[in-house]
């Protein structure tokens, strides 16, 4: 298994587990993504698994729907994006992204993977579960996060910059630079470390 496959499969686990934690009455709460609900996290991350199969000319096998049963609709959406990362020929085609050229698996790896520890934070705490982020996951996302051009992480926050309804990153949350670098990084994309839901 190629290191993308393998942190693909980490990240796709830990996020199951947490949509499977979910209660029947939790999916309408409130999350620290200001538009989105619990159940509108698991129908942005099983989008993003569609988006991913565009270049390889797939598209998301017949499941049940999100709103039916994200349980369902996630697990079916992972096992479509596992079955390109298992395929070197589809898992290599070349695509085109906002970041530029590269092959399929680099920006499932970028996009959809890199999503859902950070969505995973936001449904743990939508609906009071371990919000706990892999300390692995935490540095290499803060180093690549970091990494990026002023000039592009402007872009990222700006809504629609890379389509209707698209945005990337918030506005920047000022954290202490002594607090620790889960909570560093959630602000950095826009994130409150202190979120917690209304009542």
């Amino acid at each position: 298994m190629s290191a993308i496959a393998d942190r693909y499969r980490r990240h796709a686990e830990a996020f199951e587990r947490k949509v499977a934690a979910v209660r029947a009455e939790q999916w309408t709460n409130p999350s620290p993504c200001q538009a989105w609900n619990a159940r509108d996290l698991v129908d942005h991350i099983v989008s993003m698994h569609g988006y991913m199969l565009r270049p390889v000319d797939r598209e998301l096998s017949p499941a049940p729907s999100v709103k039916d049963d994200p349980l369902a609709a996630f697990q079916s959406a992972r096992a479509d994006v596992e079955a390109v990362l298992g395929d070197p020929d589809l898992a290599g085609v070349e695509c085109d992204t906002p970041n530029g050229r590269m092959p399929v698996e680099q920006q499932i790896d970028e996009v959809v993977s890199d999503d859902m520890p950070l969505h995973g934070w936001d449904l743990a705490r939508a609906t009071g579960q371990d919000d706990t982020m892999d300390p692995e996951d935490v540095e290499r996302l803060w180093s690549s996060t970091t990494a990026i051009p002023a000039e592009l992480m402007e872009k990222y926050r700006t809504p629609g910059a890379f389509g209707p309804g698209v945005e990337v990153f918030g506005p920047e949350v000022k954290i202490p630079d002594d607090a620790s670098r889960q909570d560093r990084l959630l602000g950095l994309i826009g994130r409150d470390p202190g979120w917690a839901a209304p009542g």
